[in-house]
């Protein structure tokens, strides 16, 4: 069976290549006589994988030095939690809300101190990336909280809040290595692998070393501790190799397509392709405020849920996979990350144009 093209939210679509290269190894990793899903952490095989998969990500994202990476399992979730814990020790902090993950993790806060909503575009369904250039932030706030990439609502921070000062913590999972970041502008930036990164099982987090203390909120697990995780190399416990391993592979497929900057120019076009047609189309309508609009989500709809439901089907016949929106939003959702290729979404837009022609 040929492959479909997939536009799933996460797990997400992986590099081809990635993956024939890991079938591959699956049986024998490069002659040691076991798969990596076997292998023991504490081997020197496997010390080599992790040590040159964090050299590799901090090569394409150009990470500082006073940063730590910490491969961790929990996903992006558990860091609703860990960033409080760890952090909040005014036992205040801000929050941008502009969609459900957001939202969730500005919830999850309140369970260790005061989260103040600093801002948000629920007032019309997480549309658009509300004015934070001038936010009124207290002096107290231990850090200020955005989700940078808004999986579900099709939106993308196109510049970073003005925190006065502040350290600024982002959840980038869903534009993780999507585009070059200046990571100095973050204290935390963290993502869940599975979208754009490789498979389900782990979140990576890039922290400043000064951020890394022992004095974090009493009843934080030892688990969660970023002290932890970092003295330990994120080898404390048993870690997500197998994930670990894939994510190096799609680091170094990333460095052989040219790094990030070539990445972000590869998925402008990507997304230039569909955004065009949804701007012309008479039947397809974006959701997004236009300067507000996600590289890697794009939700759209057709304003009637018989058709949109039509659509989806007809679409998952064609080969098109995982094109139903989010409960919340309704309609279409196509999630274009780093490996789904230009044809991809170049055949989306032809099957868009012949479901039009055809319905209205």
């Amino acid at each position: 069976m040929s492959r479909v093209y997939n536009f799933s939210a996460g797990p997400a679509v992986l590099p081809e290549e990635v993956l024939r290269e890991a079938a591959e190894e699956m049986m024998d990793y490069r002659g040691c006589g076991m798969s990596v899903m076997e292998m023991s952490h504490r081997s020197k095989v496997f010390d080599d994988i992790i040590k040159e998969a964090e050299q590799d990500i901090r090569d394409l994202m150009n990470i500082p030095d006073n940063y730590k990476v910490l491969f961790l399992q929990g996903g992006a979730s558990q860091q609703f939690a860990a960033i409080p814990m760890n952090l909040m020790r005014n036992k205040k902090a801000g929050y941008i809300v502009t969609g459900q993950w957001a939202k969730k993790a500005y919830q999850e806060a309140k369970l260790y101190g005061e989260a103040i909503e600093l801002a948000s575009s629920a007032d019309e369904t997480f549309s658009y990336i509300p004015d934070c250039s001038d936010l009124d932030i207290p002096d107290d706030l231990d850090y200020v909280y955005i989700c940078e990439n808004n999986t579900i609502y099709g939106t993308k921070f196109k510049t970073l809040p003005n925190t006065k000062g502040k350290d600024l913590v982002a959840d980038v999972s869903s534009c993780f290595l999507s585009e070059p970041i200046d990571v100095s502008k973050y204290a935390v930036v963290y993502g869940g692998v599975q979208k754009n990164v490789g498979p389900a099982g782990m979140v990576i987090v890039i922290i400043r070393e000064d951020l890394i203390r022992d004095d974090v909120l009493p009843g934080t697990p030892t688990m969660l501790k970023y002290k932890t995780q970092a003295d330990a190399d994120s080898l404390y416990n048993t870690p997500p190799c197998y994930t670990i391993y894939m994510c190096g592979k799609v680091f170094k497929w990333l460095k052989k397509m040219g790094g990030l900057e070539a990445m972000k120019a590869h998925n402008e076009k990507k997304a230039k392709i569909l955004y065009d047609f949804l701007d012309e189309s008479k039947m397809f309508k974006g959701t997004v405020r236009k300067e507000d609009r996600s590289l890697m989500n794009v939700p759209f709809v057709t304003g009637d849920a018989d058709l949109d439901a039509k659509f989806v089907a007809e679409a998952k016949a064609a080969g098109f996979e995982n094109l139903k929106g989010h409960r919340t939003v309704g309609g279409m959702r196509a999630s274009i990350y780093n490996a789904m290729p230009i044809e991809g979404v170049e055949k989306l837009v032809e099957f868009m144009k012949d479901f039009e022609a055809k319905n209205s």
